[in-house]
């Protein structure tokens, strides 16, 4: 495609409805967050973005669905942490890197760091110190081999250097219930769905694992700050479009979105769901992108970590 045809692409797009997949099941943070990014493109765009949940495998197969789309820029993807780990972990049909255009960072949502009040821990710190005298015998829940909890606890083992035990379930709401049981010792859920669990005095919060500090809850220090540096693990969305969309089409796009994001109503909306807004360019996204899939290519060789 000629420079001169890109441009005036860019120029008359969208011209029809815009497709806006979202490779998991309705109802989750990813599927909150692209609903109210489909509206706002919607004003922005001055025509229909439709949400397309395409769940499965992973995400792979909405991602798949997004891949093979013509690259107009009417058929766009909106990725979580998934996209990071499943090549370390699984055989894709497609190049992550490759075959999809970056737009940009959509948001971040932290985990928190819960444990049995029976356990005599209230920082990082303390909890770093047990489990490196009693290697092998705590253990944490997540809702699943590969879910953000459990890869939260393997880039823990992996920066703190502990050894402690992972135990999936098929669901975040068995596996918080042994925890609350006191029958496993520890999680790390998203922050909104730990914050409940403090409220009932159940389950005790040491840390959040972004890179900053929540508004939701300030007081709680991150991980890297409490005793592990450098330690973030936090649940992201990102948008991207198939890989030969023209750039003057995906440099739309790109503003729209940020401008979006930096709206004072949208941050607020975030933040109530327990996430920040991050946007930024799609050079940086790209640049994240490269830097996720490498980190968690370590710890998921090291964790030894395989999809089911």
């Amino acid at each position: 495609m000629s420079i001169v045809s890109c441009v005036a692409g860019a120029a008359e797009y969208p011209t029809h409805v815009v497709r806006y997949v979202i490779p998991s099941a309705p109802g989750g943070n990813a599927d909150i967050v692209g609903r109210l990014m489909a509206q706002r493109l919607t004003e922005s765009l001055g025509q229909q973005v439709v949400v397309d949940n395409r769940a499965g495998a992973s995400n792979i197969i909405g991602t798949e669905a997004v891949v093979k789309s013509p690259p107009d820029g009417h058929t766009v993807l909106q990725i979580a942490s998934a996209h990071f780990t499943n090549p370390s972990m699984t055989k894709l049909p497609y190049d992550t890197v490759r075959d999809l255009a970056p737009i940009s960072l959509l948001s971040s949502t932290p985990l928190v760091l819960m444990v049995h009040p029976s356990m005599p821990v209230r920082a990082v710190k303390d909890f770093v110190a047990i489990a490196r005298t009693r290697p092998g015998q705590l253990n944490y829940s997540s809702a699943g081999v590969g879910t953000s909890g459990h890869l939260a606890g393997s880039l823990f083992a992996y920066m703190a250097h502990v050894n402690i035990v992972h135990v999936p379930y098929r669901g975040t709401a068995q596996a918080l219930t042994d925890v609350l049981s006191g029958d496993l010792h520890f999680a790390f859920p998203a922050l909104t769905t730990g914050l409940q669990m403090v409220k009932t005095g159940k389950l005790r919060s040491l840390a959040t694992s972004g890179l900053k500090r929540s508004a939701l809850a300030p007081h709680l220090p991150t991980i890297s700050e409490a005793g592990v540096p450098g330690y973030q693990a936090s649940i992201w969305n990102g948008l991207l479009a198939p890989a030969a969309t023209p750039q003057p089409i995906i440099g739309r796009l790109n503003a729209d979105v940020v401008r979006i994001l930096n709206t004072p109503e949208v941050r607020e909306r975030f933040a109530a769901a327990g996430s920040d807004t991050a946007p930024g360019t799609p050079e940086e996204f790209a640049t994240f992108i490269r830097n996720e899939i490498a980190k968690w290519a370590t710890v998921i060789k090291a964790a030894g970590i395989k999809s089911e």
